[in-house]
């Protein structure tokens, strides 16, 4: 089951199989509520109250604010850590949640990150880096910017070696047919993956 609000998101999702539903129409049965929005608040105490007993709460989003973990500093409950990144939150009637890197991110807190995802990412940022030190001042106003897609493209060639992975070049005829240089970038730079 998925929640949303985004009705593109939602109809992406019921068209991979899933539910769209309400997170206050189906907390009180699941099994595992996992955030992934870069929102806040997005599991509050109210919810978290109507958890079943042993139900695995995670945050796997942008910023560690989507699990209101602030509401449960309350005498009331009782925190019991059962390893590192893993706490059971006990309710005074005998039910606990497991929660995961105390509401923190769990992509980061409970796994390492895989070296190979690190090396795009930092490939990624010392590129953009890169060009916004050698552009000229009037090029960039002080704003949010998408990395061209040129350059997701040629930091994704310099990692196709892991993968022992060789790719098809355009002739020239293909490339004026989908009128696209033959070195890219092949999506518009709206274009998501």
């Amino acid at each position: 089951m998925v929640t949303e609000i985004d009705p593109i998101c939602a109809i992406q999702a019921c068209m991979q199989g899933f539910r769209v539903v309400r997170l206050e129409d189906v907390v009180h049965y699941v099994d595992i509520v996992v955030t992934c929005t870069g929102n806040k608040n997005i599991v509050t105490r109210e919810h978290m109250n109507k958890m079943k007993k042993c139900c695995i709460l995670a945050n796997m989003g942008h910023a560690s604010a989507e699990i209101d973990v602030a509401s449960l500093a309350t005498s009331e409950l009782r925190w019991e850590k059962i390893r590192s990144h893993v706490h059971h939150v006990h309710w005074p009637d005998g039910k606990y949640i497991v929660l995961l890197a105390k509401g923190g991110l769990a992509n980061h807190s409970c796994t390492s990150v895989p070296s190979f995802v690190i090396s795009v990412t930092a490939t990624t940022h010392a590129l953009g880096l890169i060009e916004l030190f050698i552009a000229p001042p009037s090029r960039y106003k002080q704003d949010v910017y998408l990395m061209p897609k040129k350059l997701d493209e040629y930091v994704a060639s310099l990692h196709l070696t892991v993968f022992n992975a060789h790719i098809t070049e355009l002739t020239k005829e293909q490339a004026t047919f989908i009128q696209k240089n033959r070195g890219g970038p092949f999506k518009n730079q709206h274009y998501r993956y």
